[in-house]
């Protein structure tokens, strides 16, 4: 009943601006999660957990960072299927985000441009929605990034400070070094200073996990514009320091594909279908260079069953969707659940 009324749902959230919109739908979500409307739904396709990272995932599909940026509708996203939730990206000290308008529809091409610049409220309310979600047996990501006032010299204590905190109830913890939307922020990608971050990282990870008695996995969210030379530098950076995954990738600040578009020229990032191809090249050619010593989450772009099979073919071992979440509802997740 629901994928049936989606189409109408689409149709009547797209009156309003994206932002507003993204409110009413996470609202409702969580409405119909208390009243058991979700319950209407049709029955998931039997699933096949996956280990990766040493975790257990229900199935091989998973929400991408930036819808449940606060962890506001885990309960209700997990009754969609979802196997993983990645809540964030998340900061040490709350933010409004960049000047509104900041989201834009690209409805022709599937895509969506965000310039939402980590609007959150914190890492101390993103641990306190965790931590009451209830019914959700799938994994839980924490996406982190640093504040856009802390100059990059010291964002390895904001990354600090969100590990240190999500780490009790986080099945695993993502650094977002890669959004265009916080000014400097890509300079992280370096080698150099990817190096020094991931050695920071992993020097408190094992402390944490000697305190806290289980190993939370830390990986890398990457950009999906980086070329062949770079790829392989991190790449080494990422074997040689102990990275325990990566998600490849966040979103593009290449027009080409929407060139035609008038809202192409809009700061941000542009997700969704016109990603899939730019995305794909970054995670093969990672999946190459890691030569599968580690896990890689393939995300950007998937609009189908078969986009999906194809990252799983380039060597992810995860999928996560977002963009095409919006514009084909539910039905997608349950689709890519049978993985």
């Amino acid at each position: 009943m629901i994928d049936a009324l989606y189409p109408l749902a689409r149709r009547f959230l797209f009156q309003f601006d994206p932002e507003t919109a993204h409110h009413i739908s996470m609202s409702a979500l969580r409405m119909a999660e208390k009243s058991g409307l979700l319950g209407m739904l049709s029955p998931a396709p039997v699933a096949k957990p996956v280990e990766v990272m040493g975790i257990t995932f229900p199935n091989r599909v998973g929400l991408a960072a930036g819808l449940d940026k606060e962890g506001d509708a885990i309960d209700a996203l997990g009754r969609l299927g979802f196997g993983h939730i990645e809540i964030g990206t998340i900061t040490p000290r709350p933010q409004p985000g960049n000047p509104q308008p900041r989201l834009f529809r690209l409805i022709p091409q599937e895509a969506i441009i965000n310039r939402m610049g980590f609007n959150n409220a914190g890492i101390d309310s993103g641990v306190a929605k965790v931590r009451a979600s209830e019914s959700f047996r799938g994994v839980i990501g924490f996406n982190i990034g640093k504040n856009k006032d802390t100059p990059n010299e010291n964002a390895a204590d904001d990354y600090l400070a969100c590990l240190r905190k999500a780490y009790p109830v986080a099945g695993y913890i993502a650094v977002n070094l890669s959004s265009p939307n916080t000014p400097g922020l890509r300079e992280l990608q370096g080698a150099e200073a990817s190096a020094r971050l991931l050695e920071t990282l992993k020097t408190e990870q094992l402390k944490l996990a000697a305190e806290h008695g289980r190993q939370v996995p830390v990986v890398f969210k990457v950009a999906p514009d980086l070329d062949d030379d770079h790829i392989r530098a991190l790449a080494k950076v990422f074997l040689d320091g102990g990275l325990d995954g990566l998600i490849a990738t966040n979103t593009t600040l290449d027009r080409e594909a929407v060139q035609e578009h008038p809202r192409a020229n809009e700061a941000g990032g542009l997700s969704g279908k016109p990603l899939l191809e730019k995305s794909n090249r970054v995670l093969g050619e990672f999946a190459s260079q890691l030569g599968g010593r580690i896990p890689i989450i393939g995300v950007g772009g998937i609009s189908s069953l078969e986009d999906a099979e194809a990252k799983l073919r380039l060597g992810a071992s995860l999928v996560q969707i977002y963009t095409s979440f919006i514009y084909q509802g539910p039905r997608l997740v349950r689709e890519l659940a049978a993985l």
